[in-house]
């Protein structure tokens, strides 16, 4: 009888670890769709879907990088992506927003998540 219930825990624990491992990629395939729908509606078109992806979700690393400026990452992001500066500061501020929960709380805390010295100029 004993053998049983641990064998029927262990089933459950399995199934429930399984549950959560299926749900973690669910929840960031919501997150990758969103930000390329958000791409879309603001005219970023023409980009393969997987490397707009990869590219967004690789921003959160540059801005913890303290030697990074917002015109380092754009720069960057324009590179990868052979497009203007333009598009690739609306490129780079939609992937803030969808993949780098941490700066939108920074700068919802009225701290920056990067460092902007030309705000220092301007007495902010």
């Amino acid at each position: 009888m004993t053998f049983r219930r641990i064998s029927a825990a262990v089933a459950v624990t399995g199934m429930f670890a399984g549950a959560m491992a299926l749900a973690a990629p669910a929840q960031a395939d919501t997150t990758s769709a969103d930000f390329l729908n958000a791409l879309t509606s603001a005219g970023i078109t023409g980009i393969d879907p997987g490397q707009a992806v990869e590219l967004g979700q690789s921003i959160c690393p540059l801005l913890a990088d303290r030697s990074q400026n917002t015109a380092d990452i754009a720069s960057t992001v324009a590179d990868r992506l052979g497009r203007p500066l333009g598009p690739a500061t609306m490129f780079t501020g939609l992937a803030v927003s969808f993949f780098c929960p941490r700066a939108v709380a920074d700068l919802a805390n009225g701290q920056t998540p990067i460092p902007l010295p030309f705000l220092d100029n301007l007495g902010f």
